[in-house]
């Protein structure tokens, strides 16, 4: 276990956006994260912070890096346990070292398998739960459990295991053979040419509504290279905020709740937030 005293916050955002935090704690097992859990009060789990947008200023939140928890062990026919702080890429090439198949539509999203696992993360209509046999978590006890997928609410972009605020400390897949690299560097490929992975984001900003894609009721709306401050509604794809290079987290506060206004009075949907707001 490794602890930093006020620990300034943004290098641990994609967006590179933070304060500084009381405390900073990187765990580098299960007993670790069950002890600081005990003992701590008002913590946040961090992965890559790939979809976390933290608070500027001084911070009383104490963030825990579980990073450290990235094994990998496969059980044999196909059943392989992940630590949560596994980045997902690294699952992505074991799944090719091994000739797995069931999750390449996902290749190239960014953020560690226990971020993916929390909040049901998906695209080209695969889920990562489709391949979930069970997810082992923390739970608000601060009891470790293992729970199989069948005993666990999720549809998209969302879990029981976000709503109740639990910890995922590792999960179970179940793969079948039959890798389909085409597949991943297609969409690879895609997300490198449609994505303004250039400038600093937190990936899709909101959420899709059903029957609608936000990026299309963003650029409906007129938004699309609206700016506030260093953030601004990428002209690459309308579902990223970007930073411009100063950006503040109010400006980044501020220009998402423009958007949801514009797309409101523009279509009469409601958008709602995919990343996570650290707001202390």
């Amino acid at each position: 276990m490794k602890l930093y005293k006020n620990h300034i916050m943004k290098e641990h955002s994609n967006m590179k956006i933070g304060g500084v935090a009381k405390e900073f704690i990187e765990v580098e097992n299960r007993d670790e994260l069950l002890e600081i859990l005990k003992e701590k009060e008002n913590t946040f789990i961090l992965g890559n912070g790939t979809n976390t947008l933290i608070a500027d200023g001084d911070l009383e939140t104490i963030f825990i890096s579980l990073k450290a928890i990235d094994y990998i062990d496969d059980k044999g026919n196909g059943i392989v346990e992940v630590g949560a702080g596994l980045d997902f890429s690294k699952l992505i090439d074991y799944m090719e070292e091994k000739n797995y198949t069931g999750l390449e539509n996902l290749a190239g999203i960014p953020g560690s398998v226990g971020g993916l696992v929390f909040m049901n993360g998906g695209a080209h209509g695969t889920e990562i739960f489709d391949k979930i046999i069970s997810v082992e978590v923390i739970d608000e006890n601060n009891e470790l459990r293992k729970i199989k997928k069948e005993n666990l609410k999720f549809s998209y972009r969302v879990t029981e295991i976000k709503e109740k605020k639990w910890v995922v400390v590792s999960a179970t897949f179940k793969f079948e053979e039959g890798y389909l690299k085409e597949v991943v560097e297609k969409y690879k490929l895609k997300r490198s040419e449609n994505h303004p992975l250039n400038e600093p984001n937190l990936g899709s900003t909101f959420k899709n509504p059903e029957g609608h894609f936000s990026a299309r009721l963003i650029i409906e709306a007129g938004l699309q290279g609206k700016r506030v401050g260093g953030a601004e509604i990428s002209m690459i794809h309308p579902n990223f905020v970007v930073n411009k290079g100063e950006a503040r987290f109010e400006d980044i506060i501020e220009i998402i709740e423009e958007v949801k206004i514009g797309v409101k009075n523009k279509t009469g949907i409601q958008l709602e937030e995919e990343i996570i707001i650290v707001r202390n």
